[in-house]
């Protein structure tokens, strides 16, 4: 009889590589650490499942691997065709939100996308074994022989490796995957927390906390240089939302905690505002014309930190202070000193160099007969969709290939 294929980690992109595998007529067993499986996909948006974006992005994923290997893996299966998949699968319409560009299973229910997955697993004969880890994994006589925790070992003919990064332990994810590929000799590239809080001791502003508005956030001098529009929201121990997630990597990527950074921030977001003008052409006082834009605290703290009462008329303003006010609302260096870590990052930075594969099929190239897919490789998205969207691609090119 001949062994089956072995897929390790039933997350997003362990379920695709099962199901396009056992569709193909591949015997497979999907081996997985935590009792349920697909723990990512039940917390994802906020337990909505942000499952996918609207619109494709992979200029803005971040990878210390080749940036063109990541375009031609994300170009193997497109967004259109991924969601119509997706949509036959589950059974249920994608719906847009539009203020945020990023679809949602239209039942609102992330459990109803991780159900519906695996369903079609089981209905395609994959064989899952809940509650299962993985301890080794070796090559033996043209197949592998994948070493299990408190049972025997399985002979495969071939393994795909989905087994997460570090990120939100408690989903399963805990690096086992990383050290059993490591250990065969692959590159893996440094990890960090990606996706994730910042923290700043001290706190400028810990008495906004609760605050969050639109901004923009940059880093001009960093290679390459970065930006980032969406929501900020003020935490008591630093900063999060959408824009802060998306920038994290820089704060995390190879930077020792503690030492104190900045990032720029455009207080107005994506709207271009002649604040000079403002200041100089409008009548009344400095927080009628800011709190306009910003949550009047915000607006109350930033004139402040300017050095400008915020009920100071219009008229009694120096240009010196116009100018003050607009770079404290413009180009804000908004300081951090340390990070939330893996227990609230969305995903893991590094990981796997892209070197290592066939973007074609996830093979390893060291190593025939194991894939490698999802959080693994070294590649991540912003916030949005983005991240499934790369679970996706690469979980069916691998289950196209064993």
């Amino acid at each position: 009889m001949a062994h089956p294929v072995v897929v390790i980690g039933a997350g997003a992109a362990g379920l695709l590589a099962a199901l396009t595998a056992a569709r193909r007529g591949v015997d497979v067993v999907l081996v997985e650490s935590t009792e349920d499986g697909g723990r990512k996909i039940l917390i994802s948006g906020g337990g909505r499942c942000n499952i996918l974006p609207s619109v494709a992005q992979p200029e803005r994923y971040v990878t210390a691997s080749s940036p063109n290997t990541l375009r031609k893996i994300l170009r193997s299966w497109p967004l259109p065709e991924q969601r119509a998949f997706l949509e036959a699968e589950l059974r249920m319409p994608l719906v847009l939100e539009e203020e945020t560009g990023k679809l949602f299973p239209s039942s609102q229910r992330a459990r109803d996308v991780r159900d519906g997955l695996l369903a079609r697993v089981r209905e395609a004969g994959v064989r899952t074994w809940f509650g299962t880890r993985v301890t080794g994994l070796s090559s033996a006589a043209g197949g592998w022989t994948v070493e299990l925790q408190g049972a025997p070992p399985i002979e495969a003919r071939g393994v795909i490796v989905a087994t997460g990064g570090l990120s939100v332990p408690n989903t399963g994810s805990d690096g086992a995957g990383l050290s059993i590929v490591r250990a065969l000799g692959h590159v893996v590239n440094d990890t960090y927390p990606a996706l994730t809080p910042l923290t700043a001791a001290p706190h400028p502003h810990a008495e906004l906390a609760g605050v969050a508005t639109d901004v923009t956030l940059s880093a001009p001098d960093s290679k390459p240089p970065f930006s980032t529009t969406g929501a900020l929201l003020v935490t008591h121990r630093g900063w999060s939302g959408p824009a802060v997630l998306d920038a994290s990597h820089l704060a995390t990527r190879g930077r020792p905690d503690g030492v104190r950074q900045e990032i720029l921030v455009n207080w107005a977001g994506s709207e271009t505002i002649d604040w000079d003008g403002a200041l100089r052409e409008s009548a009344g006082t400095v927080r009628a014309v800011v709190a306009v834009r910003l949550p009047r605290r915000l607006a109350d703290a930033l004139v402040l930190e300017a050095g400008v009462a915020p009920e100071t008329p219009l008229a009694q303003l120096r240009r010196s202070d116009r100018q003050k006010i607009a770079d404290a609302l413009t180009v804000y260096p908004l300081p951090w000193t340390g990070h939330e870590g893996y227990q609230k990052a969305e995903v893991t930075g590094g990981g796997v160099a892209l070197a290592e594969i066939d973007p074609r099929t996830m093979e390893s190239r060291r190593t025939p007969g194991l894939y490698l897919c999802g959080e693994i490789l070294d590649a991540f998205g912003p916030i949005g969709g983005h991240n499934f969207l790369w679970a996706w691609a690469t979980g069916r090119a691998a289950g196209s290939s064993v």
